[in-house]
């Protein structure tokens, strides 16, 4: 599950806004890099096919579209197969080599959203672009980093109360 969720995160995360401008890990150079480094083959179809994935699951975790044609489409021709073993059944992914990850990328969504409901959120940030998983006890995490975004929300309604009062 841990690896899945890091998967999700990767992608959702590869958009950042970074000093006020949008960035895309899956465009540009290193994008194939960066694809390959988590199971991919860095290919240009299988990194847009990844863009559409993590740009429907922004709408879709956002609550700003409920469409999930995308995700219904990279999954349109994968399968697990179960295996069976003396230590249980564990379960292979087929799917078209280039649609591999996203596929995984998919999965690992349904399992966070099934396991952990509500705690797949957009940092509070409106400013950013990053996502979390929410591990809290009492699931009110905010922000993608309290070390970034968290103090920088904090500092902002700290000044705003202080102007106003």
């Amino acid at each position: 599950m841990v690896e899945d969720e890091e998967l999700l995160l990767a992608v959702l995360n590869s958009a950042p806004v970074i000093d006020g401008h949008p960035t895309d890990a899956l465009s540009g150079e290193g994008a194939a890099d960066w694809a390959r480094a988590r199971g991919g083959r860095g290919t240009e179809e299988e990194r847009d096919r990844l863009r559409r994935v993590r740009d429907t699951l922004h709408r879709l975790v956002r609550k700003r579209s409920s469409d999930v044609g995308e995700l219904a489409a990279v999954l349109d021709g994968a399968r697990l197969r179960p295996a069976v073993s003396p230590a249980g059944v564990s379960w292979r992914l087929e799917a078209a080599p280039g649609d591999e990850l996203a596929v995984r990328v998919v999965l690992a969504w349904s399992r966070v959203v099934t396991e952990l409901p509500g705690r797949l959120r957009a940092c509070a940030n409106d400013e950013c672009n990053l996502f979390l998983v929410d591990h809290s006890r009492p699931g009110t995490a905010r922000w993608c980093s309290m070390a970034t975004c968290g103090n920088r929300m904090k500092a902002r309604t700290h000044a705003r109360k202080r102007q106003s009062g």
